[in-house]
């Protein structure tokens, strides 16, 4: 059975709902943070307060005081939290790298796959993967930090911003990489998320992958899971994004663990977000803006879906909400 890691979705997996996901939906082994970037020469302020929360709960778990929602203390893995970082030259890597083990931070996850065209145009992301020039500059740099510093990193990608065989030809590059494991969407950067996978391309770099292998890409049921387990026996886990915001205890019914019905789970961790926005952000309108995003993968009934859609205020929404109770 693998180790099932969440993926980071820009948007969606941000601490408030990370965190409310670990307490609702038992399975999974790694979280990962949407990734932390430079804005004007510095690390975005934003993702730092975000990474800090975790970094509370950490402590709060560490000194015994985390208590599950029943109030009795946690049987479930402690949380695994790995920050992401988007860079698109060395001078970036160094300085997210130096802010996220300044944090305590002992594990770093790189993003060579983000499909945003703003991101994936300026370098970062899946356009990183077409200049092998600078992924050379960054794969350096790791060598030299984690051997100094004592940092494991690890990358996750796609098969290439616009060629296939971009992955494979940057491979004997990263196999010579101080690498802890590599995760791999078998789609293109300039596809995001429509088209059918390239297992193919996937195959080869299974095949030739000296770093342990996590697959992602187009997991959103057991049977999907079972296919992957099954075809690809020698990898080293899966990683899920989008099925495990459909369905959050996606990770607790591969494994076997007991839980609550996906409904259910969906409305304890909407509570839980919706709480943490009430608490911090100013005015209904900016609480709605950023708790109805919440129901975009999810599956729910159409019509309950709609009313999310075009509530004007929180009392509207709240009722459409309800409904599903």
């Amino acid at each position: 059975m693998f180790p099932i890691h969440f993926a980071p979705l820009q948007g969606f997996t941000e601490s408030a709902y990370r965190l409310a996901h670990y307490r609702f939906a038992p399975g999974i082994d790694t979280y990962y943070t949407p990734f932390l970037r430079i804005e004007k020469g510095n690390v975005r302020e934003k993702d730092l307060r975000d990474l800090e929360t975790d970094l509370h709960f950490i402590a709060e778990t560490l000194d015994g005081a985390s208590t599950d929602k029943q109030g009795t203390n946690s049987k479930r893995k402690p949380y695994h939290l790995i920050p992401q970082i988007i860079v698109r030259d060395r001078a970036e890597f160094e300085i997210l790298t130096k802010t996220v083990t300044g944090l305590g931070f002992t594990e770093i996850d790189i993003n060579m796959g983000c499909l945003y065209p703003m991101q994936a145009k300026s370098g970062r992301g899946s356009g990183l993967l077409a200049r092998p020039e600078k992924v050379r500059e960054i794969l350096d740099a790791i060598n030299q930090f984690s051997s100094e510093k004592h940092v494991q990193f690890s990358i996750k990608m796609r098969i290439g911003y616009s060629e296939p065989n971009e992955s494979l030809q940057l491979l004997p590059m990263l196999n010579d990489t101080s690498l802890a494991h590599i995760t791999l969407h078998p789609r293109l950067g300039i596809q995001q998320y429509k088209g059918a996978l390239d297992f193919n391309t996937f195959d080869q770099f299974y095949t030739d992958c000296k770093h342990p292998l996590l697959f992602n890409g187009d997991l959103a049921n057991l049977q999907q899971i079972k296919y992957i387990e099954t075809r690809y026996p020698k990898l080293s886990g899966i990683m899920i994004g989008r099925g495990l915001l459909a369905n959050p205890v996606l990770a607790a019914q591969y494994a076997g663990i007991p839980c609550e019905t996906p409904i259910d789970t969906l409305l304890k961790i909407h509570t839980e977000m919706l709480a943490d926005y009430t608490g911090r952000l100013q005015g209904s309108a900016q609480i709605l803006n950023k708790i109805r995003p919440f129901w975009t993968y999810t599956e729910i009934p159409k019509k309950i879906q709609k009313k999310i859609e075009k509530s004007r205020n929180l009392a509207e929404y709240l009722e459409a909400v309800n409904e599903l109770s």
